[in-house]
């Protein structure tokens, strides 16, 4: 998702990423976030040279309707406070989102950047999964097991 956001003209200017309270690699079950690798993501920030701004997910999926709602307690409002963190520190206009074929996570992302008036950047979104496995193939991209 951060290749097609350069691709498209955007600048990356910070890293977020919401890790599982213990942050030591075990995997969470979570509707909204992937957590598995989540522990390699400041290596990530490193090399990219982003500052990284990173949070534990407190809450749960409360609100599980397909339209989101704002609800105290749930695991997207983890995501408001770490953008609004991050806000304090780096100027930016939009995020980026890597949510290919769910609708759950795409509308919240659109939710949360509505509330702070940023744009949502979803590139990826319903994107045929061979021809984006075959792009990121010719762009190089190496997956570690």
């Amino acid at each position: 998702a951060m290749m097609k956001c350069v691709e498209h003209g955007h600048e990356l200017v910070a890293l977020g990423n919401l890790h599982p309270p213990a942050d030591d690699g075990r995997e969470m079950d979570s509707f909204m976030y992937q957590t598995v690798g989540s522990e390699l993501v400041p290596a990530l920030a490193e090399c990219l040279e982003l500052p990284l701004f990173r949070a534990p997910i407190t809450g749960d999926a409360v609100d599980q309707r397909l339209i989101y709602e704002r609800t105290d307690g749930d695991e997207v409002e983890d995501l408001l406070r770490l953008l609004e963190a991050a806000r304090a520190e780096v100027e930016f206009e939009a995020v980026c989102c890597g949510a290919i074929l769910s609708n759950y996570q795409r509308t919240r992302v659109e939710d949360v950047c509505e509330r702070l008036g940023l744009v949502s950047l979803a590139y990826l979104w319903q994107r045929n999964q061979a021809e984006l496995l075959a792009e990121m193939a010719e762009a190089g991209v190496e997956a570690v097991p």
